[in-house]
């Protein structure tokens, strides 16, 4: 019983690091872009989202923290946005079958979001679920 209490206390600080570096390296990387839109004197839609992107992820490890649980939604939402990113930087590039592709992938995951939304509202989390309790 001891040693499962150290494995998970050692796991629980573990993952405490993990999150600090994945906040840190966020912050850090908004720095840079700040600086880049500075030094070009220009803001374009590509920056913005971006920017956008690191704040969904500084949100996602926020709720991480505080609800230990990760907000599945998030991440979705941060590929939605990574692919519209994606679309703007280099459409001039693409076929129309790839850009028909990375449409159709935006639905998908627009539809995924809808049904973790439904699944949410119509079999929401116990107030008292624990995590262990989850796993089991």
């Amino acid at each position: 019983m001891n040693k499962n209490k150290t494995v998970n206390n050692s796991l629980h600080y573990i993952e405490q690091l993990g999150l600090l570096i994945i906040v840190i390296a966020t912050i850090i990387s908004v720095g840079q872009e700040v600086v880049t839109m500075i030094d070009k004197m220009k803001v374009d839609l590509k920056d913005l989202l971006l920017l956008f992107i690191y704040l969904e992820i500084i949100a996602m490890v926020k709720i991480y923290y505080v609800q230990h649980r990760l907000p599945i939604r998030f991440p979705i939402y941060i590929a939605i946005v990574a692919l519209a990113r994606y679309i703007i930087l280099d459409s001039k590039s693409f076929a129309h079958w790839q850009l028909l592709e990375i449409g159709i992938t935006i639905v998908l995951l627009t539809l995924a979001v809808l049904v973790v939304r439904f699944g949410h509202v119509k079999l929401p989390y116990s107030e008292n679920t624990d995590i262990t309790e989850e796993t089991k």
